[in-house]
């Protein structure tokens, strides 16, 4: 059933007028009473209508794209991507001709942030939405973006994921548009084996993200199946958990958790001949951090990042990672979100992931 505004003031205890001043923020209220209100909208989960409240079921022209980080170039390429499929010429059914106003909601990372983000687009009849990169690892954050997801969908908002794992059992959803990582760290990580590397240090990112996970799984897979991280307590070169806890450590997705972590790891085992970076702007602060220990690349260790970023191959030497199509997963997820190119089968696109080799890997001294 829809809640109404005397619902609100029902629950907060105050008049529709109250409730009405608080929201359009035209009148100067107490700030307790303001506090009330509030409350008792996000209980009740109430939709303000925008521009287009004379139609209940109206969207308006305003799609949001939500990142963890703008000035990342992992999210600004694919927000700009998908910001000029939205922004561009329609259909011809909008006011404007069927053109889009695209807002970039920054998350910072954070899971409440997301969160408060979706229900601003849902409370503004957002004509679409747009959730890019990887989604956290709690089953409670999960079940609460799906449950928003489900009410924006419901209200006529047209939901796409780019670089985000599926949502299961969520019909809300248009359209996924998942990246290869665990591939792409697989094909990485052989890469290195094949050059004859055995000692391979692993800079992770968040443990508690998706991305993070799946490119790890695919690096163990590699090392596993070389026998030099076993299954077995006497198996491979290093015991279950024991390569993680040597070999492995976290950190954020940006250059000083790159050279912070690559001190660690080379702390632990100074004989490294490999480090692996959760992204290329990682690979840089690992880069940074053995060069300052008087170390070359690659002739001593070699170093190799994950997403292709435009810097990597200006880099010196250039660096050896691992490919997404990054603006055109943007692109295509903009049309998704506009209706203007058809869902994949399913609802679901895995984005393949490419291995790019360049200067920063080599052979390991002695071979």
């Amino acid at each position: 059933m829809t809640v109404t505004l005397a619902d609100v003031a029902a629950r907060a205890r105050v008049s529709p007028a109250t409730v009405s001043r608080v929201l359009n923020g035209n009148y100067p209220v107490a700030a307790s009473t303001r506090e009330r209100v509030l409350r008792a909208v996000d209980e009740l989960d109430y939709v303000l209508n925008g521009p287009a409240s004379s139609l209940a079921a109206a969207t308006s022209d305003l799609v949001g794209i939500l990142v963890n980080d703008i000035a990342d170039p992992f999210f600004g390429i694919m927000a700009g991507a998908a910001q000029t499929e939205i922004g561009g010429p329609g259909d011809g059914s909008g006011r404007a001709g069927g053109e889009k106003l695209a807002v970039i909601c920054n998350t910072g990372g954070s899971p409440e942030r997301e969160l408060t983000y979706l229900t601003l687009l849902q409370r503004q009849r957002a004509a679409a939405v747009v959730l890019t990169g990887g989604a956290v690892e709690d089953p409670a954050h999960r079940a609460a973006t799906s449950a928003k997801l489900t009410r924006l969908a419901d209200a006529g908002t047209r939901v796409v994921l780019c670089g985000r794992p599926p949502l299961p059992d969520n019909e809300a959803v248009v359209a996924t548009l998942a990246f290869d990582n665990r591939g792409g760290g697989r094909r990485l990580t052989e890469h290195l084996l094949a050059l004859g590397h055995r000692r391979i240090g692993y800079v992770a990112g968040p443990s508690e993200r998706t991305t993070t996970r799946h490119r790890l799984e695919g690096h163990l897979e590699a090392m596993r199946a070389a026998g030099l991280v076993g299954d077995g307590a006497d198996a491979g070169t290093y015991p279950p958990g024991g390569y993680a806890e040597r070999l492995v450590v976290h950190g954020p997705y940006d250059r000083r958790s790159g050279y912070d972590a690559t001190v660690e790891l080379l702390r632990r085992e100074p004989e490294v001949t490999a480090v692996v970076a959760a992204n290329d702007t990682v690979a840089l602060g690992a880069s940074a951090a053995i060069r300052d220990r008087g170390l070359r690349i690659p002739e001593d260790v070699s170093v190799a990042g994950f997403d292709d970023l435009p810097f990597s191959v200006d880099a010196v030497p250039a660096l050896t990672t691992v490919r997404l199509p990054l603006f055109e997963a943007g692109a295509r997820a903009g049309r998704l979100a506009m209706g203007k190119e058809a869902p994949p089968p399913g609802g679901i696109a895995t984005i393949p992931a490419e291995l790019m080799v360049r200067g920063s890997t080599a052979p390991p001294r002695g071979r």
